[in-house]
């Protein structure tokens, strides 16, 4: 039950969307239990963004959310991942980007709570 939301001020095209979903769906098994089999993602691009006071550098807000939790170490494999994808793909600077991690076990899905 993974989810992935992506804010960038950049223009994020057909192509590029693609490229994101592929590689977070390959860089979510890096958080143990999960995988692209459960990942949702919201990606929005375009958005007004400044950083440091400035909207003219590629930014992104990225946020993942998890049923359950993982350790300070995995979380920070996932940021280097991420960086790498961002970079990759949409031309984020690593220090023009936040990742937020979100953990709970409270989910619900199909009607029911897991």
């Amino acid at each position: 039950m993974p989810f992935i939301s992506t804010k960038t001020n950049v223009t994020v095209s057909k192509e590029k969307e693609t490229q994101l979903k592929e590689r977070l769906g390959q860089a979510i098994a890096i958080i143990p239990g999960k995988s692209e089999n459960w990942l949702m993602l919201a990606i929005e691009g375009g958005i007004p963004m400044y950083f440091r006071g400035d909207d003219s550098q590629p930014t992104a807000f990225i946020e993942v959310k998890i049923y359950g939790n993982a350790s300070s170490d995995v979380y920070g494999k996932m940021t280097k991942e991420l960086t790498g994808i961002y970079g990759d793909v949409l031309g984020v600077a690593p220090d023009h980007m936040y990742i937020r991690y979100f953990g709970s076990d409270d989910w619900g899905w199909n009607g029911n709570n897991f």
